[in-house]
């Protein structure tokens, strides 16, 4: 499913259901850069400790965006013996919210757009149709602003004047908009029982990109309904923090830093603190690549690249897993590999782990062909992302 600006609220209940049924979740995003020079390897080397390369990434590589977020539910159905999975593509752009909103910079690496271009990603569903969000503390600098102009405006029996351009307070009215102004006022709030709160003010912006003052008459319930409207498109996203799935993802580092960085708070300086950070919105992590790179895996596997991580996996000793879209949803082909959209390659990533997971059953008496998203056989793997140059970044106490 693909979903943008347009469609976001009416995906929202199915977003959330998905969420909540599900045995776990695989994520995958696709970004304008991944460093600041022509590669990553350019950017870090071998010899860099864990915490010396974090810093290096959250300096240069997160004014990139991350415009594509993929989503993959995945619940096993234990009478068919089969994962049912669901597909998210969010379509991703900080279109401001309003004037007083920030407007973000960010910048783009001409080798990751032109592969992106390449592979047939549409940036005009990006810039036209992507949904606009804001950090926790981009969103509560902005209700405090919002508060304080409502404030000012219903506060007192008279309005106040309040320039959309700053916080601080009233400012003059000129003399020959005074009377104009006030019958608007009047006219809007005279109903002053049924609507106790006065008017809702909005500014509007038609197709045409012509703006005007929207002023409606509300009560307080739909005046409280309408704020949240404003509020409510950054939501879905919080919502994989507070359900407490297992998040897995293919070499998830920069999916981990990005997702923080912009949906959740700005990244702090040192490792040690992002961890915490990190454990706080994603309290159970797995990464496909480490667990590839590790006993029992690493000895039978020769490629961790996703690709080809995912070809492998279907061979023996491996066991491909028994995958089918739920209905209502796009639906993958692996034969025709649509790599580099991040839904796509959510969904490699979740039958990477399935396999992996499986596989571990064998080792058991008797063995077992399914493997729990939940089972202490997959403890070894949480909390931990593998990096390029086989850093590793430990996140929890196990």
């Amino acid at each position: 499913m693909e979903v943008t600006r347009q469609n976001f609220k009416d995906s929202l209940c199915p977003i959330y259901s998905a969420i909540e049924e599900a045995d776990f979740l695989a994520i995958d995003g696709e970004f304008s850069g991944i460093s600041d020079g022509p590669s990553v390897s350019a950017l870090t080397n071998g010899m860099d400790t864990p915490g010396e390369r974090y810093v290096k990434l959250r300096k240069h590589s997160m004014d990139f965006l991350l415009f594509q977020f993929g989503l993959c539910t995945f619940r096993y159905d234990q009478s068919q013996s089969k994962y049912l999975m669901k597909a998210f593509n969010f379509y991703i752009f900080p279109k401001p919210f309003s004037r007083n909103s920030p407007d973000i910079k960010f910048i783009c690496q001409s080798s990751s757009i032109d592969f992106l271009a390449s592979q047939g990603f549409d940036f005009n569903k990006v810039f036209r149709s992507g949904i606009p969000y804001l950090n926790q503390e981009e969103e509560s600098q902005l209700r405090e602003q919002y508060e304080e102009r409502r404030s000012q405006v219903n506060g007192a029996g008279t309005p106040s004047y309040i320039s959309p351009n700053s916080c601080k307070g009233p400012v003059n009215v000129p003399d020959e908009h005074k009377d104009f102004i006030g019958r608007v006022y009047s006219a809007s709030c005279g109903d002053s029982c049924r609507y106790p709160k006065g008017i809702h003010v909005e500014t509007v912006e038609t197709e045409k990109k012509e703006r005007f003052i929207q002023i409606s008459k509300v009560d307080e319930e739909e005046r409280r309904r309408m704020e949240q409207q404003k509020y409510e498109r950054d939501l879905a996203i919080h919502n994989l923090r507070t359900c407490g799935k297992l998040v897995v993802g293919h070499n998830m580092l920069l999916d981990v830093m990005h997702t923080i960085h912009q949906f959740y708070c700005s990244l702090p300086e040192e490792l040690d603190d992002f961890k915490e950070v990190t454990m706080c919105v994603f309290p159970r992590l797995l990464d496909t690549k480490l667990m590839a790179s590790t006993q029992p895996f690493k000895e039978l596997i020769t490629n961790t690249s996703l690709a080809e991580l995912e070809k492998q996996l279907k061979e023996k000793p491996f066991k491909a897993p028994r995958v089918e879209c739920s209905e209502g949803f796009q639906s993958y082909d692996t034969a025709s590999e649509r790599l580099h959209e991040a839904g796509y390659d959510a969904y490699i990533t979740g039958l990477c782990f399935i396999s992996m997971a499986n596989y571990l059953g064998s080792f058991l008496t008797p063995p077992r062909s399914h493997i729990s998203a939940r089972s202490k056989l997959l403890e070894p793997f949480y909390n931990k992302c593998a990096s390029d140059f086989n850093s590793l970044y430990v996140f929890g106490n196990l």
